[in-house]
C-alpha cells in the first residue's frame, strides 16, 4: 500500500513538472497560458466542508496554486476546477451548485440543498485530478435549510457557524442604555407611543416557537423578519424573548437615555435615535434567498467586479432615485465636472416637480456594471443607502457620504481605510475624487480593504450570528417572562419534510 501511494504521488509530481514546462491553451480565452493550476498544490478550505455548518447556501473556497507553489492572483479560467457534490449513498441528490470565479485566483463554491442527506461527498478536480484532499466527506445528517433541528448548545452552534468571539461593537453600544428591559410595561408603552403612526411587529419567542402580532397598517415587510426568525430558530435554540421590530425605514426612539427610551429593534440606526440595530431587510433577504429568488447577494457581487483595477474607467459613478436633495446635487456636479463623475437619476418620486431640471431620467444600469468604474459614490437615500455592503464587495474604491444613519456594521469601518469620506453637502467631493486620481495606489488599497472587510464579516453565517447575539443580549436584560399576548399568532415552520430526521443532541457532532 505504501509503495502504491508513493508511486501515485510521484505520478502527480511528474505530471506537474511536465505541465509547468508546457504552454496550455485556455479553453475560455483561446490564449496559451504558461501557468496552470496544480491539483496537488491548490487549496480547498472553508465552512461548507463541515456537516454542521447550516446556512441557506453552504460555501467553501478554492485557491488556485501553480506548480511552483505560487498563489494565482488572477483567474486561471472559469473552468479551471470541476465540482461534483452528491450523497455518499450514490443516489442522485437535489443540490444546486455554483462556482463563482473571483478573478483573483480564488473561487467560491456554493451549494443549496433541497433535501437532507445521510452524508455528502464533495469532489473538487482540476484537469480530471482531485485537488488537495478531495474528495471531502460530510458525515452524518447534512441538513437543508428547511430542517427544523435546532441545536440546544448555543456555544457549539456559534463554533459550528464560525461566529466571531465577543460582542459586536454596534450591539454593545445599542444595549449600553438598556441595562434592564421591563416586559411588564413594554407592550403597553410601545403600543401607546408608536402603534398609531408606525408599523411594527410584536414578537415573542417561547420554547423556540415564534409568535407574532402586527401593529400599524403597512406591515408587508414582516415577511423579512418572519422568515429570518423562523430560519434562525430552525438552526439554534433561541432564549425566550419578547421584543418589537420596527418595519419602517426610519428608526423610531428619540428619547435620551435619561428619559427611559424603549428598546425598539430597527433595520437602520441614526445618531439622533436609540433603536437597536439589526442587519437591514435587504441583506437579511439576500442571506435567506441566496441561489433563490435574489440575484444580488454578498457572494454574487464578488464574481462580478468588472475589469482589473488598471482597466477600469477612472471616474466616479452613481445611479439611483431622487430620494434626497444631495442626490440631485450629485447630478448637478456630474454635469459641471463630467471628467470626474458620471451621475444620473433613474426615477423621480420625491422631486417630481424638478424633473425638468435634473432629468431626464435614465435607464437602470446593472449593478455589476457599476464596477466598470474605479470609484463608487454612496449617498444616503431616505435613510442609509443599503447598497453600501455590495459596493464594498466590488473592486472599486467607495466614497461614503457623511450621514447620521448607519447599518449594523458601520461602526467597524474606518475612513481612509475602508472608504473615502466626503461631506454631507458634497462640498469636498470634487477634491476627494481628484485625490483618488492623483493617489492611485492608495485608492486601490482602500478598495482592497473594503472588499476584505466584507468577505470576512458579511457572509451569511455572520448575519445569523449577529441576530442571535442581539436576541441573547436582549433576553439577558429582560425583567419578567415573555408572554403570548392576545392577538399573537404562531408562525409555522415549513411543512415539507425534506428528509429531516433530526439527530439526538448527544450524537450530532460527528467526526469529518
Amino acid at each position: 500500500m505504501v509503495r502504491i501511494a508513493a508511486e501515485s504521488l510521484a505520478g502527480v509530481v511528474f505530471m506537474c513538472l511536465i505541465l509547468v514546462c508546457c504552454a496550455v491553451k485556455d479553453v475560455v480565452t483561446g490564449y496559451d497560458r504558461e501557468r496552470v493550476a496544480c491539483p496537488y498544490k491548490s487549496l480547498v478550505f472553508g465552512p461548507g466542508l463541515e456537516t454542521n455548518f447550516v446556512v441557506p447556501a453552504r460555501f467553501f473556497y478554492i485557491q488556485a496554486v501553480d506548480f511552483e507553489n505560487n498563489n494565482f492572483t488572477y483567474s486561471p479560467g472559469k473552468n479551471a476546477f470541476e465540482i461534483v457534490i452528491k450523497p455518499i449513498s450514490g443516489n442522485r441528490g437535489r443540490i444546486y451548485i455554483q462556482t463563482l470565479d473571483r478573478h483573483d485566483g480564488t473561487f467560491i463554491v456554493r451549494f443549496r440543498l433541497y433535501d437532507s442527506y445521510d452524508g455528502l461527498k464533495i469532489e473538487v478536480k482540476s484537469a480530471g485530478r482531485h485537488v488537495a484532499d478531495s474528495p471531502y466527506k460530510l458525515k452524518g445528517l447534512v441538513r437543508c435549510e428547511n430542517c427544523d433541528c435546532p441545536v440546544d448548545d448555543q456555544d457549539q452552534w456559534r463554533s459550528d457557524m464560525y461566529c466571531r468571539s465577543g460582542v459586536h461593537p454596534q450591539t454593545q453600544t445599542d444595549f449600553s442604555i438598556f441595562p434592564s428591559i421591563d416586559l411588564g410595561t413594554l407592550h403597553r408603552d410601545v403600543e401607546s407611543r408608536f402603534a398609531k403612526h408606525h408599523s411594527l411587529c410584536h414578537y415573542s419567542i417561547i420554547n423556540n416557537k415564534v409568535y407574532r402580532k402586527t401593529l400599524g397598517s403597512i406591515v408587508g415587510f414582516k415577511m423579512f423578519s418572519d422568515a429570518f426568525l423562523l430560519s434562525l430558530t430552525r438552526k439554534v435554540r433561541v432564549p425566550d424573548v419578547e421584543f418589537f421590530i420596527n418595519l419602517g425605514d426610519w428608526p423610531l426612539e428619540k428619547r435620551d437615555p435619561e428619559d427611559e427610551p424603549l428598546p425598539i429593534l430597527s433595520w437602520c440606526g441614526s445618531t439622533d435615535t436609540r433603536d437597536i440595530v439589526l442587519p437591514t431587510y435587504d441583506i437579511t433577504e439576500s442571506t435567506l434567498e441566496t441561489m433563490g429568488r435574489v440575484s444580488l447577494d454578498m457572494m454574487s457581487v464578488q464574481a462580478n467586479t468588472g475589469p482589473k483595477w488598471e482597466n477600469k474607467t477612472e471616474k466616479a459613478f452613481w445611479r439611483g432615485r431622487d430620494s434626497r436633495r444631495e442626490r440631485l446635487n450629485l447630478v448637478k456636479l456630474s454635469r459641471r465636472r463630467p471628467e470626474l463623475l458620471d451621475a444620473a437619476l433613474t426615477n423621480f418620486f420625491f422631486f417630481r416637480n424638478e424633473e425638468a431640471e435634473y432629468g431626464p431620467k435614465v435607464k437602470h444600469v446593472s449593478f455589476y456594471d457599476f464596477f466598470n468604474f474605479k470609484y463608487q459614490i454612496n449617498v444616503d437615500g431616505t435613510v442609509a443607502a443599503y447598497r453600501l455592503p455590495y459596493l464594498l464587495a466590488g473592486d472599486s474604491a467607495v466614497f461614503r457620504h457623511d450621514s447620521i444613519y448607519y447599518e449594523h456594521f458601520y461602526a467597524e469601518l474606518e475612513p481612509w481605510v475602508h472608504y473615502i469620506p466626503f461631506k454631507l453637502d458634497l462640498s469636498d467631493l470634487e477634491e476627494r475624487i481628484e485625490w483618488a486620481m492623483q493617489n492611485d495606489d492608495s485608492a486601490q488599497t482602500i478598495a482592497e480593504n473594503g472588499k476584505a472587510y466584507v468577505r470576512e464579516n458579511l457572509t451569511s453565517n455572520n448575519i445569523f450570528c449577529y441576530y442571535l447575539q442581539v436576541l441573547e443580549e436582549y433576553a439577558s436584560r429582560q425583567v419578567g417572562s415573555p408572554k403570548i399576548h392576545e392577538g399573537m399568532e404562531l408562525l409555522e415552520q415549513p411543512s415539507e419534510n425534506n428528509n429531516c430526521d433530526c439527530p439526538n443532541e448527544s450524537t450530532r457532532h460527528t467526526e469529518l
